[in-house]
């Protein structure tokens, strides 16, 4: 298949620390020097040189038709500026190559701008989206994710669908 011929809609459900455990970590604002807990984000660069940057993403309407995931490193996002913006995850059933989301298994969320989010190695995920010509996000993953661990999944080609991200 080549072009979509069905549209799922997924309702964003607000993010929360319980509905987004399944895909990693929401991270709120904490006083300074608060002792490390396990509601933090558990880091994993230890597979290449961490690169922490701020990328600029333009023209991203809420509706997607790839979904990606990173099996050598957990990701980190969140909107410079405290705008809300959306994403679409996956859990990881595994971090073997030949895996492949279940469309029933994802999950859109909202999350505002003053809280990131932690993926955990091999979600799958698709975004950030947002309502904004342009919006600016911290990202911190692999220096070299985008090279040599981008693991995609067509939905359109494997599926005939798109997924189409409603705000609640």
């Amino acid at each position: 298949m080549s072009a979509p011929t069905e549209t799922v809609h997924l309702t964003a459900e607000a993010v929360t620390d319980e509905n987004f455990r399944p895909f990693g970590v929401v991270l709120h604002a904490l006083e300074d020097g608060t002792p490390f807990t396990d509601e933090e984000a558990a880091l994993d660069v230890s597979e290449g040189t961490p690169r922490f940057y701020l990328m600029t993403l333009r023209d991203k309407p809420l509706q997607f038709t790839r979904i990606t995931r990173h099996l050598h490193t957990t990701q980190t996002l969140m909107a410079a500026g405290g705008a809300e913006w959306f994403i679409a995850v996956a859990p990881a059933r595994g971090l073997s190559e030949g895996e492949v989301p279940l469309v029933d298994d994802i999950k859109a969320f909202a999350i505002p701008g003053d809280v990131a989010i932690t993926m955990a190695k091999g979600t799958w995920h698709s975004g950030p989206y947002f309502a904004a010509e342009e919006l600016a996000f911290v990202n911190l993953e692999l220096s070299d994710t985008n090279i040599v661990d981008h693991h995609s999944y067509q939905l359109d080609r494997e599926l005939g669908i798109r997924i189409v991200i409603d705000p609640a």
